[in-house]
């Protein structure tokens, strides 16, 4: 999967020229330590709400964050985004690398940030991101983690 993201990332910075952030709500697919479906909604210029759920150790996890966006390097359609939010997850203990040979079901309730790297394709209604979100579980333990992704919209105006 991370090949197969990182081809894509390559594919579509060669298709056309880069600007400014320009839409308003972008639906897509994440791949990477959780993957599943993003929606990205604009509130302003530079502020932005991002939903994600996705599979996660054999479990689901629902994430929300705020993201605040930024030109990264004066180049146009390049912007830097970072922002705190929060998850919720679900999961089989069987398959958790927070438990060791335990069975049934748990949930955790947690905080993370976002730091990331979108692309608005200037021709075409599609962003590509990276980005990375480390997160701390906060219940039932308290346990870090880091994970990372690489994200792929359609825009809407």
């Amino acid at each position: 999967m991370k090949k197969v993201s990182l081809i894509v990332f390559i594919a579509l910075m060669g298709i056309g020229s880069l600007k400014a952030q320009d839409y308003k709500t972008g639906i897509g697919v994440r791949g990477g330590f959780y993957s599943g479906l993003s929606i990205k909604h604009f509130v302003s210029g530079s502020d932005a709400f991002e939903g994600v759920i996705a599979t996660h150790y054999r479990g689901v996890v629902l994430a929300a964050m705020y993201q605040k966006h930024t030109n990264a390097f004066d180049a146009p359609g390049l912007n830097w985004y970072y922002g705190p939010g929060a998850h919720l997850g679900f999961y089989d203990r069987r398959y958790s690398p927070w438990y060791d040979d335990s069975t049934g079901n748990f949930s955790t309730i947690g905080v993370l940030g976002v730091l990331g790297l979108e692309y608005k394709i200037e021709d075409l209604p599609i962003t590509v991101g990276f980005d990375v979100t480390p997160a701390l579980n906060l219940i039932p333990n308290v346990q870090f983690w880091i994970g990372a992704g690489v994200t792929l919209r359609y825009t809407i105006n």
